[in-house]
């Protein structure tokens, strides 16, 4: 069956997939949450179809995504991280996601889980958009901006509103699909 998706997969099987069973999904598992959000702070810069062909080497390198283990990383982990070529050997966006582990964590303990936290920026409901052509889709919102301060006044890093945008799409947090596309009704 040929179904009409977002054109943003642009035919990639991988992205079909990931669009098809993920993108827009609502999102409450603290640890999922937290693969998104390391996920797109490596993004920040490049396309997601980069990171996407990445994910399982991420996986494996970063303790399939294990935050509680990310936030003990020594100089040793990290420095063997940087010479890892399966993923993105950004030294700044490595350390990152150590700090952001353990802001996560604290996050966690002031509101019960990360959930809780996240969520609250979308008054804990999914925004249901209506774009009709990808050009619509805005790169970040007035939520997104009051999530990248928040998250910033708590020591996160690479969560500027761009990026934190693309996290609330990956968290069903808004559903971007295309009204045309076969998946903006099943996400609502």
């Amino acid at each position: 069956m040929d179904r009409q998706r977002c054109n943003w997969t642009r035919d990639d099987q991988l992205m079909n997939t990931y669009h098809d069973e993920e993108w827009g999904v609502a999102v409450h598992d603290d640890a999922k949450l937290f693969e998104f959000l390391l996920l797109d702070a490596f993004q920040a810069g490049l396309s997601w179809k980069t990171i996407l062909h990445k994910r399982e080497n991420f996986r494996k390198s970063f303790d399939n995504f294990d935050y509680l283990k990310i936030a003990l990383y020594d100089e040793t982990k990290i420095l063997s991280l940087i010479q890892d070529q399966g993923i993105i050997r950004n030294k700044l966006k490595i350390n990152a996601s150590v700090t952001n582990a353990q802001a996560f964590i604290k996050v966690q303990k002031e509101f019960g889980s990360f959930d809780n936290y996240i969520w609250q920026f979308v008054n804990h409901k999914t925004i249901v958009n209506q774009w009709e052509k990808l050009i619509d889709i805005p790169a970040k919102t007035l939520e997104s901006d009051a999530m990248s301060k928040d998250l910033m006044k708590r020591g996160f890093k690479f969560v500027g509103s761009t990026i934190c945008y693309a996290f609330m799409q990956a968290a069903g947090m808004v559903n971007d699909h295309l009204v045309s596309c076969y998946r903006y009704t099943l996400v609502t």
